[in-house]
């Protein structure tokens, strides 16, 4: 019994567990580049920062813990604005992010590439600008990246297409431009593919899967089409001029000779 008592004690004088120090600088950077004008994200304060996990038990709305680390953040349809941090990157356990449905800009931070385990990157229907970073092939795990409905630019990078776990890829609806990558449009053995759906709504984006740019075919046509209307009308102008040119020149000759007739005496 005694022991059992000295056991409680110790365990009573034990400090409390505080968060990783890197989860703490993650939260509070994310904290700090994000806006939230209805105040969905009250509870994310310094001192929550602080010992955000207790095992399995979050004390974030929208944070999900595994042995007392920041395991999933799930930030969905809560009009967030602002920009997404770099220091997002602090967040080394992260396996799943989800900031989806809000109206966050900015770039996507090439600094994700330092989140290692992560599985799921999902930051669709926001207003996120610039290119894709090719860094997130780094992120080896990667088996959902879902960016449909921004405002990115620029060419997929090819190098996405090495994610041998990516099962679920979409960036429809963007501003994106340029070949459509090979292993990620036709992708070959029993590596998922994706069809058209996952790239369409970008204007300026083409390859397999997508239909062929029949605008550009139709271009085409309407050029030769202006090339050969012009050329006939060039010709039937010219051949107008001469016709002109004739009639005028007839008519000078045949007032030369009834000049010349009336200058010749009579016989």
């Amino acid at each position: 019994m005694g022991l059992l008592i000295l056991f409680l004690l110790t365990c009573a004088a034990l400090p409390l567990a505080s968060s990783d120090p890197n989860d703490e600088a993650c939260l509070t950077h994310l904290s700090e580049s994000l806006k939230d004008p209805l105040k969905n994200l009250q509870n994310w304060t310094k001192s929550t920062f602080a010992n955000p996990c207790s095992g399995f038990t979050s004390y974030l709305p929208g944070a999900t813990c595994n042995n007392g680390r920041i395991y999933k953040l799930s930030l969905t349809n809560l009009s967030l604005q602002g920009s997404i941090s770099p220091f997002l990157s602090n967040c080394t356990n992260l396996q799943s992010l989800d900031l989806s449905s809000n109206s966050i800009s900015g770039t996507i931070p090439t600094d994700l590439q330092y989140l290692v385990n992560l599985a799921v990157l999902n930051l669709s229907s926001n207003r996120l600008e610039g290119e894709i970073p090719p860094q997130l092939t780094l992120c080896a795990y990667l088996n959902v990246i879902d960016l449909h409905d921004n405002l990115l630019t620029g060419q997929i990078p090819q190098e996405l297409g090495l994610l041998a776990r990516l099962s679920a890829f979409d960036v429809s609806y963007n501003k994106l431009s340029g070949p459509i990558p090979a292993y990620l449009g036709n992708r070959s053995g029993n590596l998922p593919k994706f069809n058209a759906t996952s790239f369409i709504g970008n204007k300026d984006l083409y390859g397999y899967p997508l239909p062929p740019m029949k605008s550009k075919g139709l271009s085409i046509l309407a050029i030769v089409g202006i090339g050969l209307g012009s050329g006939l009308a060039s010709l039937v102008l010219s051949f107008t001029g001469v016709c002109i040119w004739l009639k005028i020149t007839e008519q000078k000759m045949a007032n030369e000779e009834g000049k010349i007739s009336q200058l010749m005496p009579d016989y």
